[in-house]
């Protein structure tokens, strides 16, 4: 009888730890979105989300900001402030000292290379030259590696974006695909890094000739142009025309502007920025992102704003007009994520690669220093300079590029000449300049005399392999550009202050104005979801355990 009740007794002990243990199971099995959209809006302004906001819909940026997250005080960690290496850190959470990415274009073995340039690969979809595209200069795993290692590959990651830069980075070295525009062929084009034929789902959409479409009429303005009271004049000395040539002002005749140039005119159009999200839609549909249990990535970026802010600047009727038609395409986007993924089934975050400076022109009218700095200029007088302390050994400058001065290395070995004491010179010479504030050797940054909030994204931005041997900082409001139109590259809030909106899946309304990093997304992203953050992330969790569950 004893032996009948222990038996008893063991079988409902057992029994209840299995049921203990299958409702641990459940309770402690990861939680996770169907979707994660990554939404970069390049050289966005963090004051763009407001500047405009009373012409914006409910259901754009208001609706990210009513039913989301805002990090209101995101800054970028280095410099340069440039398009690739932005999305790099967006999805890697780390800085080009560590992932490599130095510059849209920087000194790889002695020569200057572009950053996703590879002749190893084929074209695929095009046979122009743009397609010759990899991920293989990147370093450092993105999110969507780390998704696709987390997942035993199950998790479908897919880049895309007018710019090749701003899709293959993101997407990372193990993507189901990255997709970018072919000015040649307007149509969205691969390498064969990724495949050797494009699924059916891009040649489909291909077919369907929506850049001729969208050039098919003119940009006009969306609103009556006596309306865009956030804008100067359109017709003033601040602006360039689209092409040489042509009128800085709206309307632009696209039509013609595209059967003279052909689908290149549309990058300088907001109709760029809807074709993307046209494309973005087809992308989630044709790999069928978001439809069963394990988390997909998508990566978006609309190139449009910055080219359209490189030719016009940050006032220009153009910009504000892009951006009120961007709303919209982002109202729409949003409204499609709810009816194919389900609402409170993804998660979105908004941010931006860099900002931009105010027109130099436009700041020297309203009495505040600014200025243009010729960077080809002053390559030629340190060589000129240097030559007269070292002759007859060649010129040991071999460009001025991303603010930083890129030395001749092979002459300086062959003539046996102290490096150290060059870039001394160099700093030298540099701070008689009128536009410079700081100059320094970028190994001796740390014991320089330059302001943390400057000194710390230096040492962040060099990569000694891919950098160059002296930094210089310009004073503000000061940029390596001409007098139309804008640029960014420096330090300051205008170029490293930017947007950072989460919202949907785990994700609770509020916003914070303490700091936080461009840094943060990814590794913020990899807690969300319970992956790990990638291996060069420097970054750290935005919200804690307990804020967004």
């Amino acid at each position: 009888m004893n032996r009948i009740i222990s038996f008893i007794a063991m079988a409902s002990i057992l029994g209840c730890s299995n049921m203990c243990a299958q409702k641990m199971n459940v309770q402690t099995a990861p939680q996770r979105p169907k979707l994660v959209v990554g939404i970069v809006i390049d050289q966005m302004r963090w004051d763009y989300l407001y500047r405009y906001q009373k012409r914006y819909t409910d259901n754009g940026f208001k609706r990210l900001l009513r039913e989301g997250f805002s990090c209101e005080n995101t800054a970028l960690p280095y410099v340069p402030s440039v398009t690739a290496i932005g999305h790099t850190c967006i999805y890697t959470g780390s800085v080009p000292s560590i992932h490599g990415i130095a510059g849209n274009n920087f000194v790889k073995n002695g020569k200057k290379v572009y950053c996703t340039d590879d002749d190893a690969v084929k074209p695929v979809g095009t046979t122009s030259h743009a397609a010759l595209m990899s991920p293989r200069n990147l370093w450092a795993t993105t999110i969507g590696d780390e998704m696709k290692i987390a997942s035993n590959g199950r998790a479908k990651v897919v880049g895309l974006a007018l710019k090749d830069r701003a899709s293959i980075l993101p997407a990372g070295h193990n993507p189901d695909g990255a997709f970018w525009f072919d000015d040649k062929t307007g149509n969205f084009v691969t390498s064969s890094y990724y495949m050797n034929k494009l699924p059916k789902w891009v040649e489909k959409f291909n077919d369907s000739k929506q850049p001729a479409h969208y050039l098919s009429g003119k940009w006009n303005t969306l609103y009556p142009k006596d309306t865009y009271t956030e804008s100067t004049a359109d017709d003033n000395a601040y602006e360039d025309g689209i092409k040489k040539g042509v009128k800085p002002t709206l309307p632009v005749d696209l039509p013609a502007l595209y059967k003279k140039y052909g689908y290149s005119i549309i990058r300088n159009t907001p109709f760029g920025n809807s074709l993307t999200f046209d494309f973005a839609k087809v992308a989630i549909d044709g790999e069928q992102l978001g439809a069963d249990e394990e988390t997909d990535l998508l990566a978006v970026s609309c190139s449009s704003t910055d080219y359209i802010g490189h030719q016009v600047g940050t006032h220009a009727i153009e910009t504000e007009d892009t951006y009120l038609r961007l709303d919209k395409a982002i109202a729409d986007f949003l409204s499609y994520l709810d009816s194919k993924v389900g609402k409170g089934n993804y998660l979105v975050f908004l941010t931006a690669d860099h900002g931009a400076m105010n027109n130099a022109g436009f700041l020297q009218d309203r009495r505040i220093p600014a200025g243009s700095w010729d960077a080809d200029a002053t390559a030629e007088k340190l060589n000129g300079e240097l030559a007269k302390e070292y002759p007859n050994v060649g010129n040991m400058v071999k460009t001025v590029m991303n603010y930083q001065v890129f030395f001749n290395l092979d002459v300086i070995k062959k003539n046996n000449l102290d490096y150290g004491k060059i870039k001394q010179n160099t700093v030298n010479i540099l701070k008689e300049d009128s536009c410079v504030l700081y100059a320094c050797d970028m190994e001796k940054t740390a014991t320089e005399s330059i302001p943390e909030e400057v000194k710390y994204r230096i040492i962040n931005g060099y990569n000694r392999e891919r950098s160059g041997g002296v930094e210089i900082v310009l004073k503000p409001n000061y940029y390596a550009h001409g007098m139309k139109g804008t640029d960014h590259g420096a330090w300051n809030p205008y170029d490293t202050h930017i947007p950072l909106v989460f919202m949907g899946w785990g994700i609770k309304h509020g916003a914070t104005t303490r700091q936080t990093f461009m840094t943060d997304i990814a590794p913020t992203v990899a807690a969300l979801l319970h992956v790990q953050a990638p291996n060069g992330c420097v970054g750290k969790p935005i919200f804690d355990s307990d804020d967004n569950q």
